[in-house]
């Protein structure tokens, strides 16, 4: 992720009309503001520059069929409307308002954008619930009111606060480059959304021939359509002193606070993992000046997913900025001021982040009988094995047309496509979810962006030079590109994500 830079021209001055091909994009600017300019029919559209999810210049995105994808994270909007199409963007383009004047045009005054909300309507006696306060959850409720769904919509979480993007709990908000405000998802709030947040609950049953959900307070709650989106809860090993007051993991936004309540500049973090999580927030805390070492038993963090290239370079990037790595080993016990290892060796420790990894919360779903493999199985449109419940995220076992395998990943994005194509669902468009796996991440400055899946891969090619972070790195299964990860070539993880999409259009 890159500052955007402002762009040229200044549009204020106005500019002729064959400047712009048809279906092309200008970039420009009006005072401050990054504006694009969008050709179609002859018909100049202008929308704000900037992608509504963290600010990434959109002229260099990818154009086409009318829609523009943001070439950090892949959200994509409509360039006539400046709808926002796809997370993990859900507000808006603004627009800008284009006037002729002889052969030129000039841009002016911001439009007035129409609200794309219905009115809640006490006629519609449909009551839609929401398990689960995170990604996909927060994805499906939005949706379900910009697809008109004027019914009741519930959602339950165990947290207190809001749904608000998790991944920045690892980078920027830990780093202390953005604070609370910038948490939110989106701009909306579920009170805007009128979404009814029943939080700090949990559901402990679910009846589903009954279509009623219990939750731990032993409220009882009816339901037209269900929607379970439990995520998944951290895996917490099992060593003498791991409930110390100085153990914790990082998982919600009150972990995260914690965390920073205890970790000063100088203080000693010892990191047990070797998991995305757990370097990513190594990266963010020794950007506070915190004295990081990482145990972990792997021989090389993220090999198993990257390969050893990349997971050499990252690991290469955190020791040049001055963190640790005790590698093929574990903690056995921790007590105040210091940590264990298993070869009788001892760190001194004044914080121990636990960053072991995660595992699906299906629990819920199990009990009530619903079809499971390591994830709750679901069919092509997020159907669950119980009628009119579906899921999302992390919980979800979906088949995934591009790798013809019944895959479960625990990618943000993933999820909020999924919540997205789930609430279509559960108002009976009947839309397949086909998206292309995808995530990210970032490591002081050198960052990754991964397309596909692949759980085995029997060769890895690269494409360009890792250590002038310019390559792609491709992941093979008996000839077939299963997954590639790119460094420096954003646009180029666009065009093979637009042509897996579209292979699997049909």
């Amino acid at each position: 992720m890159g500052e955007a830079s402002k762009p040229q021209p200044d549009l204020t001055q106005g500019f002729t009309l064959p400047d712009i091909a048809e279906g092309g994009m200008l970039a420009g600017c009006v005072g401050d503001e990054a504006v694009l300019l969008f050709k179609q029919g002859g018909v100049i559209s202008a929308v704000s520059g900037s992608c509504t999810h963290l600010g990434a210049p959109l002229s260099e995105g990818l154009v086409r069929d009318g829609k523009v994808r943001c070439p950090w994270h892949h959200a994509c909007f409509d360039l006539k409307t400046g709808a926002a199409i796809e997370a993990p963007a859900f507000d808006p383009l603004e627009r800008f308002a284009v006037r002729m004047s002889d052969d030129r045009v000039i841009l002016e005054k911001k439009a007035e954008a129409a609200s794309s909300r219905p009115a809640r309507s006490t006629a519609d006696a449909r009551s839609f619930v929401i398990v689960g306060g995170g990604a996909a959850g927060f994805a499906a409720a939005d949706q379900l009111r910009k697809r008109g769904f004027t019914g009741q919509i519930s959602m339950i979480s165990a947290e207190l606060d809001a749904p608000y993007d998790r991944t920045l709990l690892t980078k920027d908000y830990l780093d202390g480059s953005f604070g609370d405000d910038r948490l939110p998802i989106a701009r909306e709030s579920l009170a805007a959304l009128d979404v009814h947040f029943l939080c700090e609950k949990r559901a402990t049953k679910l009846d589903p021939a009954g279509h009623v959900l219990t939750l731990s307070d032993g409220t009882h709650l009816p339901y037209t359509k269900l929607l379970l989106a439990t995520g998944a809860t951290p895996i917490l090993p099992d060593f003498p002193g791991n409930d110390l007051p100085h153990v914790q993991c990082l998982r919600s936004l009150k972990d995260c606070r914690s965390l920073l309540a205890k970790a000063k500049p100088g203080c000693k973090l010892v990191l047990l993992g070797g998991s995305f999580i757990a370097l990513e927030a190594a990266a963010a805390l020794r950007d506070r000046g915190l004295d990081i070492t990482i145990v972990a038993k792997e021989d090389q963090p993220l090999a198993n997913i990257f390969g050893p290239q990349l997971s050499k370079a990252i690991c290469a990037v955190h020791e040049a900025h001055g963190n640790r790595f005790i590698l093929g080993r574990t903690i056995t016990a921790t007590s105040e001021g210091e940590v264990m290892l298993d070869d009788g060796s001892r760190l001194a420790c004044d914080v121990l982040l636990v960053g072991t990894g995660v595992k699906p919360a299906i629990e819920l779903a199990v009990v009530a009988g619903f079809t499971a493999d390591q994830g709750v199985v679901v069919d092509p449109y997020l159907a669950t094995s119980a009628p009119d419940v579906f899921a999302a995220g992390d919980i979800a076992a979906w088949p995934d047309p591009h790798s013809d395998q019944r895959i479960r990943v625990e990618h943000w994005t993933v999820a909020e496509r999924q919540g997205q194509v789930a609430a279509r669902n559960m108002l009976g468009e009947r839309q397949a979810f086909r998206d292309v796996p995808f995530f990210w991440t970032k490591h002081f400055d050198f960052a990754v962006r991964y397309l596909g899946h692949a759980a085995h891969w029997d060769e890895i090619s690269l494409d360009g030079d890792l250590g002038t972070r310019d390559c792609t790195i491709h992941y093979l299964e008996k000839g077939r590109r299963a997954a590639a990860a790119f460094v420096g070539r954003d646009a180029a993880c666009l065009a093979w994500r637009e042509a897996m999409e579209r292979n699997r259009a049909a």
